[in-house]
């Protein structure tokens, strides 16, 4: 029978006023030995805090950890993380900056050197002990980060989307050296959580997908992926589990969205963290998706990977085109509407009123900056009135990003202009019948 290794029981985090801020929410989950767990979800779920609370780097508001069974502490080296960024010291050399890794265990020199020239010539670094990041290329450095982490021989791996800001060959040969360390038991380690945002990566490499919901972050599916390594992309199963795993990232994103009663239509409340997508991109998807081999209808997965998006990037402009009321999207297809196709159709200026047109139909917080401005004597108010507002239901910093999301759209639409130097929203030159229509039917 396998080892449970580590115990999530009911895990939460909050900053400040847990009803504004919350971040995670009773997360729960039981860690085995052999696991290689992946966690996704939509940007800003939670996925890299919750991560960050396993290595002892930030402490949870509520519920409790433990290893095989009993409380564990931060400062024992039972995990180690390899964050996105190699985050190496540029004023140490290759060795030094691995060996950093064993300081805590109070080793002496000696069982240091000796135990980091291991790690170097384990992870494929071995000839470049003293050379210095700035010699590096990025996968390199990469790889030095590997190196400290494994050099502790941590029970638990602890990786932070530690590919994605390679380039795509170079991904390829690190991940693969991982999992040939992984299979060959050549590592201590017994157990991998890996935070990725590609649902290709993660089928990949994982015996099992977590998906988080976002706002706040919360456990609503967990996939098995019964697959020997290593594992082929074009095969059936392969792709039945990562269009499993696409839709389950697209219903979190209904989940967390109001419905107006007696339809299943998600709309976008005052208070709803919109996705933060340009209007360049959205248009570009939708002129994708009218053309063929999609004549407005296409599979998600097939679609993003077309596309060359990433998990965040296509539940972001799916999530978008499915609020604006521009696409359906239903057992793992996207459809674009026949608003979605008029709008592909126009010319710019067309393509501005159907877009007006939407966004005052269905996004709130677009009608309501509107109304706000129109009941004004000049017409006009300061963004920080807005951004309180905002405050009262999410963080400062999940506000300000809202705000910029409906500026940057109200801006394209006409509705609303924006003094960046001032910083002040104004009714100059609204698009005041289309306006009108939006506000009348919405």
């Amino acid at each position: 029978m396998t080892k449970d290794l580590l115990t999530i029981d009911s895990i939460s985090k909050w900053y400040g006023d847990p009803s504004k801020a919350l971040v995670l929410d009773k997360i729960s989950l039981t860690v085995k030995e052999n696991d290689f767990i992946t966690i996704l979800g939509k940007s800003g779920c939670g996925k890299s805090t919750f991560l960050r609370i396993l290595a002892g780097l930030i402490e949870p508001s509520e519920g409790k950890i433990l290893y095989e069974g009993k409380k564990y502490t931060s400062t024992h080296p039972r995990f180690a993380m390899v964050f996105q960024s190699h985050a190496l010291l540029p004023w140490l050399n290759v060795l030094e900056n691995v060996e950093l890794g064993l300081e805590a265990l109070g080793l002496n020199e000696h069982e240091r050197r000796r135990r980091s020239l291991e790690a170097i010539d384990l992870i494929g670094l071995d000839g470049y002990e003293s050379a210095y990041p700035k010699e590096l290329s990025g996968g390199m450095r990469q790889r030095v980060g590997f190196a400290r982490a494994l050099v502790v021989n941590p029970d638990i791996l602890l990786l932070d989307e530690p590919f994605s800001a390679l380039d795509i060959l170079t991904a390829e040969n690190i991940r693969n050296d991982l999992m040939e360390l992984w299979i060959e038991k050549r590592i201590h380690t017994k157990a991998i959580i890996m935070v990725s945002h590609s649902v290709t990566e993660a089928v990949d490499l994982a015996t099992r997908l977590v998906i988080l919901s976002h706002d706040p972050g919360r456990i609503i599916k967990e996939i098995n992926v019964p697959m020997r390594y290593p594992r082929d992309e074009t095969n059936h199963n392969f792709q039945n589990i990562v269009d499993r795993t696409y839709t389950a990232l697209l219903s979190t994103a209904e989940a967390a969205a109001p419905k107006k009663e007696g339809k299943t239509k998600i709309t976008a409340g005052i208070d709803y963290k919109l996705p933060e997508i340009s209007i360049h991109k959205l248009q570009g998807l939708m002129d994708t998706l009218m053309e063929p081999p999609y004549h407005g209808k296409a599979d998600i997965f097939a679609l993003a990977e077309s596309q060359n998006l990433s998990a965040n990037e296509s539940l972001e402009l799916f999530e978008a085109l499915e609020l604006l009321g521009f696409a359906k999207i239903a057992e793992g297809d996207i459809e674009l509407t026949d608003s979605g196709k008029a709008l592909c159709k126009g010319d710019i200026l067309e393509r501005k009123k159907v877009f007006s047109y939407h966004l005052m139909r269905h996004i709130k917080l677009a009608r309501h900056i509107y109304h706000v401005l129109q009941d004004l004597p000049k017409k006009r108010a300061p963004k920080e009135k807005f951004v309180k507002e905002l405050r009262r239901s999410m963080s400062t910093e999940e506000a300000l990003r809202t705000l910029s999301v409906i500026i940057n759209w109200g801006r394209y639409a006409e509705i609303f202009a924006y003094n960046t130097q001032t910083e002040m929203l104004s009714l100059e030159n609204p698009q005041e019948e289309t306006i009108s229509s939006g506000i009348d039917q919405a």
